[in-house]
């Protein structure tokens, strides 16, 4: 009997369902709005970790909304979801779309957030993310 199959499907398994990405992770997958609006790809990667420590399936309950995946985009404005149904969706998708993987859909989310808010839609970014950004780059060994 041949365990190589098995040893194969339990070593990919965690890599399939990770939700908890590195910070090396987390750079490569959004390397593409590096300066948009004038962000950098530093000060989101340091963004990221302080809302929803780069958990893509990250759901945060406020007073009046919910952030939703690793952008910690809210069903108040930007995305629609049962719990707000007035919601503006601005975004015009599911808020449970923001709770995979695949960024694709949370990054043109995210232009749409700077293009009508800017950075400070992100409350991290001033006090902890606009200086001293070196510790966030991500350094491969």
């Amino acid at each position: 009997m041949c365990l190589a199959p098995f040893f194969l499907v339990c070593l990919l398994f965690p890599a399939i369902q990770a939700t908890q990405l590195t910070k090396c992770e987390v750079a490569q997958a959004i390397k593409d709005i590096d300066g948009h609006q004038g962000v950098s790809l530093l000060e989101w990667i340091c963004i990221l970790f302080h809302t929803s420590g780069y958990d893509t399936k990250a759901v945060v309950k406020n007073e009046d909304a919910t952030e939703y995946g690793l952008f910690q985009i809210s069903n108040k404005f930007w995305c629609k979801s049962s719990e707000i149904p007035e919601s503006q969706n601005i975004c015009g998708i599911s808020c449970d779309k923001f709770l995979n993987d695949d960024l694709t859909d949370d990054i043109e989310c995210v232009k749409k957030i700077l293009a009508f808010k800017g950075i400070d839609n992100w409350p991290a970014h001033k006090p902890m993310c606009s200086q001293e950004l070196e510790q966030w780059r991500c350094r491969k060994v």
